[in-house]
């Protein structure tokens, strides 16, 4: 593993107002899928080649939470949304950048800034790919989402040894009656079961927060403890 640069940033909290957040990053070339799931189970996130978490002195309330996939039942609810888009097909393969994803992160986060508020400034072809393409190294996938020959959907993910980690889903808001993002979720759970894989690392769960509260309805789960340490045990709860 080649680290090449470590660093904490104090900033605005992006989940609970009026709070503020410290986030320790690594920024490593070559992680390889191994090492990248041991961050994961510490609570760490990744966007390219930069991996992340909160290291926020007095606040636990960003909650690392996995799915366990083997216990996890497919509610009435949950095959009705698989059986509304059937209509759409999807496609597995390395995380690319093309025109149609730029437009469609665009048309995303302008429709996230008049529903919830985000906040947004256009993104640029190279940070894309500082994000979403760089730093895959062979374990990083898009699953891309398609009406006929329109791309309405892309869910970056990690395959890991032992699960998959959800890092980014956007779609067309014209689709939103289609529940794209549960739909994506529900497919990266069908994925692991086939793969036999036992848990979807889903990020950070913060109760108080819309935008992440929804992932409790996801059960069962755990949930990770403290902060542990790199090299140190881990304990999911």
């Amino acid at each position: 593993m080649n680290l090449l640069k470590e660093f904490s940033l104090d900033d605005k909290c992006s989940y609970l107002n009026d709070e503020k957040q410290t986030t320790h990053y690594k920024v490593i070339d070559d992680c390889d899928a191994y090492q990248c799931q041991e961050l994961i189970e510490r609570g760490y996130r990744r966007f390219g080649k930069m991996y992340f978490r909160p290291i926020c002195a007095n606040c636990d309330e960003c909650k690392s939470i996995k799915i366990n996939v083997k216990d996890f039942k497919f509610s009435k609810s949950y095959r009705r949304v698989i059986k509304k888009a059937q209509f759409i097909k999807s496609y597995i393969q390395i995380p690319t950048m093309t025109q149609a994803h730029l437009d469609l992160f665009e048309k995303y986060h302008l429709h996230m800034k008049e529903r919830k508020e985000w906040n947004h400034s256009k993104t640029s072809p190279q940070s894309y790919y500082n994000s979403f393409v760089n730093g895959h190294n062979g374990f990083g996938y898009e699953v891309l989402y398609y009406d006929e020959d329109k791309l309405i959907g892309v869910d970056l993910i990690d395959i890991l040894e032992d699960g998959i980690s959800s890092i980014y889903f956007y779609y067309d808001p014209d689709y939103m009656k289609y529940s794209l993002g549960k739909l994506s979720l529900l497919f990266q759970i069908k994925f692991a079961k086939a793969q036999d894989k036992n848990w979807i690392y889903l990020g950070y769960y913060v109760k108080d927060c819309s935008s992440l509260s929804y992932k409790a309805d996801y059960k069962p789960f755990l949930t990770l403890q403290g902060r542990p340490k790199e090299d140190g045990a881990f304990i999911w709860v």
